[in-house]
């Protein structure tokens, strides 16, 4: 499998891990050749319940039972689709009632800046520096980092950035701004937190101006950071706010909302404004009214900062300088790019994985499944102790 996987399919990285899969359940994934992985990055933080969670899995099964694809989104009232999108709007504020689906973070985004533009009629988005939103035209357009997008421009037009966390930037945004577009926690940058209420800053900034506050909560959503959704944590409300990833439950999905007359523009002048085929897709959303279900009517949140201070108390060593983030969505920094790769790779040999973040190379990424236990914790912490016990072996302290 392996040869035909590098052979027959597209690859991402002239280097992949190629671990040739053969089932996952609960927290472990298990290659063709019997061995084991504790799984501590949950398909980069999608798998919210782990792999096979019974409730997802029923919901899946009997939504097939019924019906899956029948028509392209929004002509047919099909009541997955119609539930999840009316239990996202009770956990919502009174300003976020309309919830449009579609397949996938990136087009969420998209969504949502073709939303912002016809709302305002302006054309300029506003974006954060090392910023992450995905990879589609419009996604990529928002990122800064000109290795990764020189080989595909043009990008989409008037796209300007701002710093992160830096105030004084945040008078950039003016009266031709449509909207400004951050990740309430840095992804790709490093899992950094909004300091000194710079989001609420930001909310503040674009009502006086007449722009909108996309908040793209595709990693921080869905219980990750201990609320279930990131904003609820920084005091700010955005106008648009773009969900993925983890509210799947391991299914391609992505949703974004607004007020009910916000989306409504979408839907006329002209019609057909924003339109996919499969968003909204029966099965899908089946999983994922089941996986919000689960995260709403248990303790998964508050346990999730349980957990992070139980991976703070066990993560103490030398190479590990800082560990950034919040609930099970955290960063460990190690001093240098070179000993992180190291680490990860020698922790997939011994059975736990871990991946990279996209900017930010000291990075170790832990984002584990919600429903890990404490026992799973402490051997993912453990095999990781190992391999930083082995990595300063080999280099010595770098103080």
């Amino acid at each position: 499998m392996k040869a035909d996987f590098l052979t027959y399919q597209a690859q991402t990285t002239p280097h992949p891990l190629a671990m040739e899969v053969a089932k996952a359940e609960g927290s472990y994934i298990y290659n063709t050749e019997g061995k084991k992985f504790l799984d501590f990055v949950a398909g980069v933080s999608a798998c919210s319940l782990g792999h096979q969670h019974p409730r997802v899995k029923t919901a899946i099964i009997n939504q097939l039972d019924k019906y899956a694809h029948v028509m392209v989104y929004g002509e047919y009232a099909q009541s997955p689709a119609v539930q999840l999108t009316k239990l996202l709007a009770a956990h919502l504020p009174p300003s976020l009632q309309s919830t449009y689906l579609v397949n996938s973070g990136t087009e969420a985004i998209d969504g949502a800046i073709k939303l912002a533009r016809r709302a305002t009629g302006r054309t300029e988005i506003i974006a954060a520096v090392d910023a992450y939103h995905g990879n589609s035209y419009g996604a990529l357009s928002l990122m800064s980092n000109e290795e990764r997008t020189a080989p595909f421009k043009p990008m989409i037009g008037d796209v300007s950035f701002i710093k992160f966390n830096c105030d004084r930037y945040i008078e950039r945004i003016t009266e031709h701004t449509a909207a400004v577009v951050l990740e309430t926690i840095q992804g790709g940058a490093g899992f950094i937190e909004p300091t000194n209420d710079f989001l609420s800053k930001v909310k503040q900034r674009c009502k006086d101006v007449g722009a909108l506050l996309i908040l793209d909560e595709i990693q921080p959503g869905m219980g990750r950071t201990g609320k279930l959704f990131g904003f609820e944590h920084y005091n700010v409300v955005p106008d648009i706010l773009v969900t993925g990833k983890g509210l799947g439950g391991g299914m391609p999905i992505g949703a974004f909302t607004a007020s009910r007359d916000t989306m409504a523009l979408l839907s006329d002048n002209p019609k057909l404004g924003h339109i996919t085929t499969f968003g909204g897709h029966p099965v899908i959303a089946a999983a994922a009214l089941a996986t919000l279900q689960e995260i709403t009517e248990t303790t998964l949140i508050e346990d999730t900062l349980i957990k992070e201070q139980l991976i703070r108390e066990q993560l103490v060593h030398p190479y590990i300088t800082e560990i950034r983030g919040r609930g099970l969505m955290l960063a460990a920094l190690t001093p240098s790019a070179a000993i992180t790769s190291e680490v990860i790779l020698a922790c997939q040999d011994a059975g736990l994985i871990l991946f990279w973040l996209l900017f930010e190379d000291r990075a170790i990424r832990i984002t584990p499944p919600l429903t890990i236990t404490a026992e799973e914790i402490t051997e993912g912490c453990t095999i990781l102790l190992a391999a930083l016990d082995q990595a300063l072996e080999k280099h010595g302290s770098l103080t």
